[in-house]
């Protein structure tokens, strides 16, 4: 099974090198590695370089921000299934890809997903917070629950099928994008319960209160424009249960 994964950067000098070795790292091999850099000008460019041979594509070029990249890079994959590496994350171990691979064949479901680890941008031994997520049913989204999307790895033909991220939402597409597969088109899926990925603290979501609130707005939303009845309970509960999410020191 090809396994093509999207790495979308601008000018993250300081961790991409660590997004590329961890894909590298991977034991299964058929990985087909796209980074989708937009016109970085700090020396992205030049680390990504240094992998030419290693990396299956690379294009450097202006974008709509990190969800049009995200775009691109799904429109140019030709694996079957699809996953997304942020430059600011890494896979847990060497393992997670050929992991996602055994449990796609196992299960022959449309989507697999896991367990998410916020790690200190300075010293990623700490962990911060723990994403730990369970099994999906129906009407888990009304409780605030959604997977975390950096472990959201979907097959392409789900992605040709119901469409990629709507780039009205600026903050909330990965959120939107799931609701979309999962509660409105009900696809299949399948919960590894291990940590595969983990993220360095500091997101764009929840970088300030700012971008909490407008995060909330555009999840509301998404749930208006997919037809979705909303459980206006759930505004409440989806803050909560990324409380419970932090490590205590």
């Amino acid at each position: 099974m090809k396994i093509s994964v999207i790495t979308v950067v601008y000018n993250n000098v300081w961790t991409i090198r660590d997004a590329i070795e961890s894909v590298l790292s991977q034991t299964h091999k058929d990985i087909e590695h796209i980074i989708m850099d937009g016109a970085s000008t700090d020396g992205t460019i030049d680390i990504i370089k240094s992998y030419r041979y290693e990396i299956t594509k690379f294009i450097s070029e202006p974008d709509n921000g990190l969800y049009d990249a995200m775009n691109k890079g799904i429109l140019l994959a030709t694996g079957d299934v699809i996953g997304l590496l942020n430059s600011d994350d890494f896979y847990k171990d060497e393992f997670v890809i050929e992991k996602i691979a055994k449990e796609f064949a196992m299960t022959k479901v449309d989507c697999v997903y896991g367990d998410l680890q916020y790690v200190s941008a300075s010293d990623v031994n700490k962990i911060v917070r723990y994403w730990r997520s369970k099994p999906y049913k129906n009407g888990l989204f009304q409780n605030g629950w959604h997977p975390a999307h950096p472990t959201f790895f979907v097959k392409k033909e789900i992605y040709q099928k119901y469409g990629l991220f709507n780039l009205n939402f600026k903050i909330a597409a990965d959120y939107e994008l799931m609701l979309r597969f999962l509660e409105k088109y009900k696809i299949n899926s399948s919960y590894i319960p291990q940590v595969l990925v983990q993220m360095r603290l500091g997101g764009k979501s929840n970088s300030s209160i700012k971008n909490i609130i407008k995060a909330n707005i555009e999840s509301y939303k998404a749930w208006r424009i997919n037809g979705l009845s909303i459980n206006p309970f759930m505004f409440i509960m989806k803050p909560l249960s990324k409380i419970l999410q932090f490590v205590k020191k």
